[in-house]
């Protein structure tokens, strides 16, 4: 069978005329070479920003290399030295985005639950306010979300940073979305007639169906909350709280501005999780979006 297969393959070849053959060469040949430039593209700036932090001053001074230097371990101790608070900074960083994350899977998964296993008065009322708001800047609240967070006493607190994720509208959506393409309503219905609680179910039945999902939001979860640099600059003053974006801040002082491959090495330090989450889960990312994007 494989073999006839084989053979009607070949069969097909030699009856595509020399013209489309080359046409088609050239095209596979262009996209490759757009992605390798893309590929380039994306890069180089990540691999500039890791040979500067492994040189010195004067050599960053000298111009652009794509060479690696030496000088990695001094830049290292210059940091440590001028007790740049980078261990800190990092757990700060994990604190805030894993138990973000972690509340905003839980809770989106539990209402995108409720948008398709139930039928309420007001469902699609509701479901139109969390696609508004999916389009409203989170920056036309920040004031206002400011004076409530001083108000309620949480100001210099990681709790105005990590509860907030309880109610995200994109993760909802997101949710809504993989349940409509992937779930199958008749395991909550057997589940029911067991006898099994609403939650219950919920927890042991449906949460176990949306590991991709989980996976791929957890992913983005994690990154946004790490990369976010305007809330916890609004909402926290204590250097001991701030997160491995807010570090930033410190590198502008004249206190590490003179050292740049110090500057170089903490800002690759971190994007450094970032990289590492994109390089072991990016497989997850491409599965859950293209089965949660789409309906079955």
């Amino acid at each position: 069978m494989n073999g006839n297969e084989a053979a009607i393959r070949r069969a097909a070849r030699r009856e595509v005329p020399l013209r489309q053959r080359v046409k088609h060469v050239v095209v596979q040949t262009l996209i490759y070479v757009l992605c390798s430039l893309m590929v380039v593209v994306c890069l180089l700036p990540l691999w500039l920003l890791f040979v500067d932090a492994t040189r010195s001053t004067t050599q960053i001074n000298q111009g652009m290399s794509l060479i690696p230097g030496g000088y990695f371990v001094t830049n290292l101790n210059s940091l440590l030295s001028k007790d740049f608070p980078i261990v800190r900074a990092f757990f700060n960083s994990v604190l805030i985005s894993f138990s973000s994350t972690a509340l905003s899977l839980y809770f989106s998964t539990l209402t995108a639950y409720a948008f398709v296993m139930y039928r309420y008065r007001g469902q699609k009322v509701l479901w139109s306010i969390i696609l508004i708001l999916m389009m409203v800047p989170g920056q036309l609240s920040m004031i206002g979300f400011y004076k409530l967070v001083v108000d309620m006493g949480m100001y210099d607190t990681y709790w105005p940073l990590i509860i907030p994720a309880i109610a995200g509208p994109g993760a909802v959506f997101f949710f809504k979305q993989y349940f409509d393409a992937n779930f199958s309503k008749e395991m909550v219905e057997a589940a029911r007639i067991d006898g099994s609680s609403e939650l219950r179910t919920f927890n042991l039945v449906v949460l176990p169906t949306l590991a991709p999902a989980l996976a791929t939001n957890a992913i983005f979860g994690i990154v946004s909350s790490w990369n976010n640099y305007m809330g916890p600059l609004m909402l926290l003053s204590s250097t001991e709280k701030y997160t491995f974006p807010m570090m930033s801040q410190l590198l502008k002082t004249d206190r590490y501005n003179t050292d740049l491959g110090a500057m170089a090495l903490a800002v690759f330090l971190t994007i450094l999780p970032l990289l590492v989450v994109y390089g072991c889960f990016s497989k997850l990312i491409i599965r859950g979006v293209a089965v949660g994007g789409g309906k079955e």
